[in-house]
């Protein structure tokens, strides 16, 4: 189903105040250059090189562990860092067959994922550590805002960051965020492809190309194209292709510039999953759950339902080191992005299902959402005396502006409760026998009501790890946001308000840092303790297909989040194996909730908090024998919200336990690799009321790869192994989505 997306455009006034940020912080550099060849003066033997030509710094590409972040405001190893940082690196990708950002975060405990029923039905809706963080997903250390189930063909690895965290972000960040570090051309030649088949006539073809054009420049592409349906669900199928070229010039110089783009396409079947039972006496006692039929049953219309996006962004970097010790750069990226669905809610909570019928309610959007971000960063190291600093600062720009127009869906037959003449237009099916090519004979037509939603920010942040000697560093952060929203539209007609046109806006001043102190017993590990904070302006979400600016929040200030946090870090085998351990405790001081005295508006007064304990591992135990993943404790509590008898709950989509382990063992070197995953997710509630459930699930995994040649082998893996029947999202009032059954991989990949 084709639709007309309307174009968008960046206003002037963002580019020149874009602009301005970037001459205010280069026109700092005077300063820090005077600072750090003063420092160069007084103690030339301990200035330390930058060498901002690596992003991640040596290291060997098959490797199960990474010592540093891609991010700079990281200013030290992972090791010292006082924050539970962990890193997907490309081998952990490949050797476990992840061919999408969901299947990639599987592999590390600690996130589960999150149900939609309009704005961002199908996308990617993390949530780490209990909170959400569907708008804390970066590129390359940029927002990515976009509504969109991400692809994995053009990323080099993903960062996973928990805790509040937006003296990194801005604002979000309350249980984490998402860095996803894309591949870029770099120097030397290197030609890679693969092709896999499946089952469930699954298709899927890439190639990453990186050609060195001369001495100090490289061009890189990569390609995408995957076709597949999804193991043990009727009619539902998956359609996306993809291309990432880049360049890169001055590699290995003091000027670096790199130019990429990106362009994903997709046409899906979306799939919302088996409608919930409800329960005749609904509590945290007599929960609602899955409805108990055949794992296949798709409830949607295949006639009617799609799901299509478009995602592209053009992303300018630009490097210059000023001198051994100092380096100023300038990020820029451009994006658009469409999202176009027509979606089955199955039962939508209409009482069908006890009488053993589904009706199909439909949710729709119709959004193009455009923008920009800006970055200028000065990163430098000095000495103050006899403590070692590592100084990162930098300002932040962007403007993002998103329209969305719902469709407006008219059924031939009248009323929700199913009877024949909702059976006969297709709106009602079987529960245990449903008829997914029923002929729909209603009406689409373009809503009247829509919504525009503009978000500007402007952002000042420094990072500085103080390092005393080799035992004990102080990790400092500070980031201020000026962080606007405006919506405006036309609204229809509901139980509670007339139709009409609103505009509203919400303007916050964020205020956000970070402290942590490591001590270094050993030289191959660390003790930490740490404290961050964190925000949540209202409409946060909009820009990624969230909830818009609203009513009932918009006079609003921020939510506050704090995080308590300490840890240790360790290497061993040769700094082959890191072993890290954290205990946590995060805490939303002022949470929004529904007036308790009544009324629709919301008031700050609602409290949550989660207590956790986290153990990962990550690397070699032996030469041949590599290892990944972890364990993570969640005791989740809603302190205070709405009703008196929801507080002492749990908090929704946080399991208490979630374990993850994924394992490979070269029984023959450089010939035949044996793999084997395993991954217990506890059950999860779907409300604050703890009302609806979706139970605990362990899933298998297993690979083998086998090298016919040096240039060419073979990899299978089979995910879920046993074929297990699991829910991992869990919606509060309509359904249950089901987990991809049994599903086979057979991959051919060439290396030159």
């Amino acid at each position: 189903m084709s639709r007309q997306q309307p174009q968008s455009t960046v206003s002037s006034p963002r580019l020149l105040a874009s602009a301005i940020g970037v001459a205010i912080t280069a026109g700092s550099a005077g300063h820090m250059v005077f600072a750090a060849e003063k420092t160069d003066e007084k103690a030339p033997g301990n200035a330390i090189s930058l060498d901002a030509t690596s992003v991640v710094g040596e290291q060997d590409d098959t490797s199960y562990k990474t010592d540093t972040s891609a991010s700079k405001k990281y200013t030290a190893p992972l090791r010292e860092t006082p924050k539970s940082v962990t890193v997907i690196p490309q081998q952990v990708i490949r050797d476990t067959g992840a061919t999408s950002l969901v299947d990639a975060l599987r592999t590390t405990p600690g996130i589960t994922f999150g149900a939609g029923e309009g704005g961002n039905p199908a996308g990617d809706r993390p949530i780490i550590r209990g909170f959400n963080a569907e708008s804390d997903v970066f590129i390359d250390g940029m927002r990515d805002v976009a509504s969109q189930s991400r692809e994995i063909f053009n990323v080099e690895s993903i960062e996973v960051s928990k805790g509040p965290g937006s003296a990194f972000t801005g604002a979000g960040s309350t249980g984490g965020s998402l860095n996803l570090v894309s591949k870029t051309a770099k120097l030397g030649n290197a030609y890679n492809g693969g092709f896999t088949w499946g089952s469930d006539q699954t298709k899927r073809t890439t190639l990453d190309l990186n050609q060195q054009m001369t001495d100090t420049s490289a061009f890189r592409l990569n390609l995408m194209k995957h076709e597949a349906n999804v193991a043990g669900r009727d009619a539902v199928d998956v359609s996306r292709w993809g291309v990432a070229p880049s360049f890169a010039f001055g590699l290995g110089t003091d000027t670096r510039l790199t130019v990429g783009y990106y362009h994903v396409e997709t046409d899906d079947m979306p799939d919302y999953g088996i409608p919930l039972t409800l329960s005749p006496n609904r509590s945290k006692y007599n929960v609602d759950k899955p409805a108990n039929v055949n794992r296949d049953n798709f409830y949607g219309l295949t006639g009617r339902d799609y799901r299509q996006t478009s995602n592209d962004s053009g992303t300018i970097k630009l490097e210059h080191d000023l001198n051994d010790s100092l380096t100023v750069s300038n990020s820029f990226r451009m994006s658009r992005s469409t999202l176009d669905y027509i979606v089955t809610n199955p039962d939508d909570s209409k009482g069908n299902v006890a009488n053993g019928s589904v009706y199909r309610g439909a949710k729709s959007r119709n959004s193009t959402s455009s923008g920009w971000i800006n970055q200028t960063d000065l990163s430098a190291k000095f000495n103050t005396g006899a403590i070692e600093h590592s100084l990162v600062s930098g300002l932040e720009f962007s403007y993002q502006d998103t329209h969305n127009r719902p469709y407006l869906l008219t059924s031939s037959a009248s009323g929700t409760r199913c009877n024949r003449a909702l059976f006969n237009s297709g709106d009602c099916t079987s529960l245990y026998n449903p008829t997914p090519g029923d002929n729909w004979n209603g009406t689409i037509t373009d809503s009247k009501a829509f919504t525009d939603t503009d978000t500007k920010t402007a952002a000042a942040y420094v990072f500085d790890t103080l390092k005393f000697n080799e035992q004990w560093s102080l990790n400092l952060g500070l980031r201020y946001d000026n962080y606007q929203v405006e919506s405006s539209g036309f609204a229809n007609a509901s139980s509670t308000a007339p139709a009409g046109s609103f505009s509203r806006q919400n303007t916050s001043d964020l205020v956000n840092y970070q402290i942590g102190v490591v001590y270094n017993p050993l030289p191959n590990g660390s003790l930490y303790a740490a404290y961050s904070t964190s925000s949540n302006p209202a409409g946060e979400t909009s820009g990624n297909g969230g909830l818009e600016l609203a009513a009932n929040n918009s006079s609003l200030d921020p939510e506050k989040n704090r995080n308590y946090e300490i840890g240790t870090k360790w290497d061993f085998f040769g700094d082959d194996l890191s072993l890290t351990a954290a205990l946590f405790r995060t805490e939303k001081t002022n949470a929004r909730i529904n007036d308790p005295d009544g009324g629709t508006t919301q008031v700050l007064d609602g409290e949550q908090q989660v207590n956790g304990l986290e153990l990962t591992y990550t690397g070699k135990l032996t030469r041949n024998w590599r290892v990944f993943g972890g364990y993570t404790y969640m005791d989740s509590e809603v302190v205070k919200t709405t009703l008196a008898a929801d507080e002492g709950n749990r908090m929704p989509s946080t399991p208490r336990n979630n374990f993850t382990f994924w394992s490979t063992y070269d029984l023959v070197p450089d010939k035949l690799t044996v793999g084997a995953g395993a991954t217990f997710v506890d059950s999860q509630f779907g409300n604050v009321a703890n009302s609806v459930e979706i139970p605990s699930y362990w899933r298998y995994d297993a690979m083998a790869s086998y090298r016919l040649t040096k240039n060419v082998d073979l990899q299978l893996n089979v995910q879920n192994l046993a074929d297990k029947r699991y829910f991992d999202q869990v919606f509060q009032t309509h359904y249950a989505h089901v987990a991809a059954g049994r599903t086979a991989l057979l991959s051919a990949n060439f290396h030159f």
